[in-house]
C-alpha cells in the first residue's frame, strides 16, 4: 500500500482567488515546490483534491479548472519542482444550476468521496496518509477518509479557521511547507 498526503488546491497549493479559472490568475503559494520534493523524497504521493462549485453554479467549466490544473503543473516544472501525482475535483453543489451537477454528492468535502476514489485508484493506506488544507471542511473530509492527521494552514482562509481547528484538535502550520516539515518529523 502507497501513502499520501492529501492537499486542497485554492488556499493551499496556490492563492486563494474566489472562485479561481483562469489560469492568468494562478499564483502558488510560497514554497509548494519544495514542501513536493519533500512529500516525494519521504515516499508519499502528493494527491490534490478541491471542491470546484464554480461549475455547477455555471460559473466556469471542468475544462477551465483543467486549464488552472494546466498553468499550476507548468509553473512548477518551470522552477525546476515536481508536480503533484494526481488531481481530484468535486464539480457538484446542490445549489448549482447545471442540472446534472445539482446534487448532494459523496466528494464534496467534507464528504470523503474524493479521498476514497484516490485510495482505490492509487491503492493508497489512508492510515498512513495526511490531509492539508484551509478549511475545516478538509480536515473533516480527510478524517472521514482515515487520514492519520489532518493540518490546516494559515494561508488562504485558514486564519479564519484556526481556533476551530484547535478546538478539533488539528494542528496548524503558517503553509504547506511549514506542515509537511512538522508531519515528516513524526
Amino acid at each position: 500500500m502507497r501513502k499520501a498526503f492529501f492537499i486542497d488546491r485554492d488556499g493551499t497549493v496556490n492563492v486563494e482567488v474566489d472562485y479561481l479559472h483562469r489560469p492568468e490568475d494562478v499564483i502558488l503559494i510560497e514554497g509548494l515546490g519544495e514542501a513536493l520534493g519533500k512529500i516525494h523524497a519521504a515516499g508519499y504521493l502528493a494527491v490534490v483534491v478541491s471542491n470546484q462549485s464554480g461549475v455547477a453554479r455555471g460559473m466556469y467549466t471542468m475544462q477551465d479548472v483543467k486549464a488552472v490544473e494546466d498553468r499550476i503543473c507548468e509553473l512548477l516544472r518551470q522552477s525546476g519542482s515536481d508536480v503533484p501525482d494526481a488531481f481530484y475535483y468535486c464539480p457538484h453543489h446542490k445549489k448549482g444550476i447545471v442540472p446534472e451537477l445539482a446534487i448532494d454528492c459523496p466528494c464534496r468535502k467534507p464528504k470523503p468521496g474524493m479521498f476514497l476514489q484516490a485510495v482505490r485508484d492509487w491503492k493508497i493506506d489512508p492510515a498512513q496518509s495526511y490531509m492539508v488544507g484551509d478549511r475545516m471542511s478538509d480536515l473533516l473530509a480527510g478524517q472521514a477518509a482515515g487520514c492519520a492527521a489532518g493540518v490546516l494552514v494559515l494561508t488562504g482562509y485558514g486564519k479564519n479557521e484556526q481556533e476551530a481547528a484547535r478546538t478539533a484538535g488539528f494542528t496548524t502550520a503558517e503553509n504547506l511547507l511549514d506542515a509537511v516539515n512538522g508531519l515528516l518529523k513524526k
